[in-house]
Order: structure tokens, then C-alpha cells, then sequence
């Protein structure tokens, strides 16, 4: 897949890919999240697949689900080199834990970042560019390598994804996998717990969503999950999540 390919958010998926997408929708559409996770896998109609996390407040469950599944599967984690310490710490211990075997940290290039945000302070007047700058594109390109990622969207995050399926389309010629997609916010709760997977540090402390250390701030009792995220900025998503050209609202971590 060339990369060129991979970045065109706006062309819409070809004829084969959406007849894919279906097909894949059809075979598996009465699977559970880990049947649709191991046959995704499997079958050569996915093709070659990536995990991408946040190791944000929810990453675990789908993290360990897949390290059950296969641990060899590769795991992209974008380190925007403006993450809280105690997620760069987390990933590692939860990498470790998880046995993990093939973990990708995924990273700006130090020219981009000297051409165009020199001073790390992109994100004070520019969010868009520096969401685009630090984790898009980045991810975009090492994305380049694989036919298609594993997602943790769920369908209860927002009405943009109340008819989720596991399998869509993801620009021209790229699927996304969402094996979570019918999970229920108790589904997760009940999982971390029957498997006692350790949380975020920062959950604890008012983070129910977690992204970048400058965007990012606690939620108060009642708000949104997602109210800390770009607090008083009319923006929702950093980019990564796109459908048909547009950025949707996913209103989770990855």
C-alpha cells in the first residue's frame, strides 16, 4: 500500500474494498469480540493487521485481549513527546506485563518537528496542526505497512458510531477492525476487573480520557468523559479517526 494511498482521507473506499468490508461484516457479523479478533487474524480477506493504542483509560482491555489472542501481533503506540509521564510509564509496565512481542513506538520526525513546531508550542495556537504534526501523520505512515488496524472503538462512544460495525472501510484501500464495537461501558468495567488488569494511574485522579499532557485535564463529576480533552476549544477528535473525508467523535481511546 503506497503511502500517498494511505493518507487520502477523502477519496472514497474502491468497489473491492467496500465488497470486502461487507463480506468480512456478513461472515462474522453474529461473533463475539474475540472470535471476530482471532478470525480478523486469520483471514486472508483482513490481510496483514496492526493494533494501534493510546494505553489510554480504556487500552487494556482490548490490549489484552489481544495478547491472549496472539502476542506477536504488532502494537503501534504514538509517543507525541508531549504524553504524561505516567502514561509513557504505564505503557511500558502494561507492554511487559502483556508480554508483548512486537511493540512499535510510533514518533514525529525530528525534522518535522524542527521545521514545524521548533519551540513545543504548536499546540498553544494550533491544535489541528500540531494533533496533524505529532500523531496523523505518523501514524499515517507507519500505517502504510499494513492493510489494515484494530481499533477499541465502541458503538456507545457517541451517535456517530451507534451503527459501528466490526469491520469498515478506512480511506481507499485500508479496513479498520473493531472487535469492541457492541461492547457496553459496564462490558469494559467488567472485563478489567474479572481479569485485574491495572488502570491508568491517572483515572484515579479525574482523567476518564487521556490524550496529550497540554490538552488534556480532569473531568469533574457529571461533565463528559471527554470534557477535559481540548477544554474550551471547539475540537473533538486529534485526526487519527476518519470516515468518508470527515473527522468523527469517537469519544474514547483508541
Amino acid at each position: 500500500m503506497p503511502p500517498e494511498a494511505a493518507m487520502d482521507f477523502s477519496a472514497a473506499p474502491a468497489p473491492e474494498l467496500a465488497a470486502k468490508v461487507q463480506l468480512l461484516n456478513d461472515r462474522y457479523r453474529h461473533h463475539g469480540a474475540t472470535s471476530v479478533l482471532e478470525a480478523a487474524l486469520k483471514d486472508p480477506d483482513a490481510g496483514d493487521l496492526a493494533l494501534v493504542s493510546s494505553f489510554g483509560a480504556e487500552s487494556v482491555a482490548l490490549l489484552h485481549l489481544v495478547s491472549m489472542v496472539d502476542r506477536s501481533v504488532p502494537v503501534l503506540f504514538i509517543d507525541t513527546q508531549m504524553l504524561f509521564p505516567e502514561t509513557l510509564v504505564y505503557q511500558q509496565e502494561l507492554s511487559e506485563r502483556l508480554g508483548l512481542k512486537d511493540l512499535r513506538i510510533i514518533k514525529a520526525s525530528d525534522a518535522d518537528l524542527s521545521r514545524e513546531d521548533p519551540d513545543d508550542t504548536l499546540h498553544q495556537f494550533d491544535t489541528d496542526s500540531c494533533c496533524d504534526l505529532r500523531k496523523t501523520r505518523p501514524l499515517q505512515k507507519a500505517l502504510s505497512q499494513f492493510d489494515g488496524w484494530i481499533t477499541g472503538r465502541k458503538r456507545f462512544q457517541s451517535s456517530t458510531r451507534a451503527a459501528l460495525q466490526f469491520f469498515e472501510a478506512d480511506g481507499v484501500d485500508r479496513i479498520k477492525v473493531n472487535p469492541l464495537a457492541h461492547w457496553h461501558p459496564e462490558d469494559v468495567r467488567a472485563y478489567m476487573e474479572e481479569n485485574r488488569l491495572p488502570k491508568h494511574p491517572l483515572v484515579s485522579r479525574g482523567y476518564p480520557s487521556i490524550g496529550c499532557a497540554p490538552c488534556t485535564s480532569p473531568v469533574a463529576p457529571g461533565e463528559d468523559p471527554r470534557a477535559g480533552r481540548w477544554r474550551g476549544q471547539n475540537k473533538t477528535e486529534c485526526g487519527i479517526h476518519v470516515v468518508d473525508g470527515k473527522i468523527v467523535k469517537t469519544g474514547g481511546n483508541a
